[in-house]
């Protein structure tokens, strides 16, 4: 049971009972008995995409659902249960309603024989219908489908969150803060042979170097003499 529970075990049914439908679908349910002297041939089979043609619709949306569980949330899963269960329902009364008149669930491919289209002068030309077991197999998938939405509704809230894998990191989205610069600064740039204007230059707390040589605070070829606690432009005021 606990196996069961597992969201990869619920999709994997979810996948094949879709199958089912689908293979229900596509496989003759009726094969329909005509009056010879009213119709160009005496016998019509009728398949699930004549009687049932919504099916297709059903199992298909019933396929993308139980993918879309793969990677959904807690409240996108209760939601996309209850739509299985919805679909489930409609699986359910198309193949409860073709199976209880496969006369008028065969009508289309009965008239193209018989060359009418009002649904009682179908009847009048049909003499017996013989019934196949695709009909139940296509009903009993809908039953599932409908079982399996109720159990992804019970069980969902066990399974994980969607992966945040590919989520921003903070350092990624952090703004980055735009360095203050006044005339002083650009002054020692361009005493110390830096452009002010290079985007590049924005970080003036560690030293620079010129042509190669240690690092120095110089203006223009005479060294700096740093005050303690001093700021820049209090000691240029100091050189001039």
């Amino acid at each position: 049971m606990k196996r069961f529970r597992s969201r990869p075990m619920v999709v994997l049914a979810g996948l094949v009972v879709a199958g089912i439908v689908m293979l229900s679908w596509t496989q003759t349910w009726f094969t329909v008995h005509l009056d010879a002297a009213a119709a160009v041939s005496s016998t019509v089979v009728a398949d699930g995409s004549a009687a049932v043609p919504q099916f297709t619709a059903f199992a298909i949306a019933s396929l993308a659902l139980f993918l879309a569980m793969t990677i959904a949330g807690r409240v996108v899963r209760v939601v996309l249960a209850v739509i299985q269960v919805l679909l489930g329902v409609g699986i359910v009364v198309s193949g409860i309603s073709a199976l209880a008149d496969p006369v008028g669930a065969a009508k289309g491919a009965i008239g193209d024989v018989a060359g009418v289209s009002d649904l009682s002068a179908v009847r009048r030309v049909v003499t017996s219908v013989d019934v196949s077991a695709w009909p139940v197999v296509g009903i009993a998938g809908g039953v599932l489908a409908v079982l399996l939405g109720v159990v992804v509704l019970v069980v969902q809230g066990s399974w994980p969150g969607p992966s945040r894998k590919y989520a921003a990191s903070p350092e990624a989205t952090a703004p980055k803060v735009p360095v203050q610069r006044d005339a002083i600064v650009d002054w020692d740039d361009l005493s110390a042979g830096v452009d002010p204007t290079d985007a590049a230059v924005t970080d003036r707390s560690a030293p620079r170097t010129v042509s190669g040589s240690a690092p120095t605070d110089a203006v223009g070829s005479e060294t700096r003499r740093s005050t303690d606690g001093a700021p820049d432009h209090e000691e240029h005021r100091e050189h001039h």
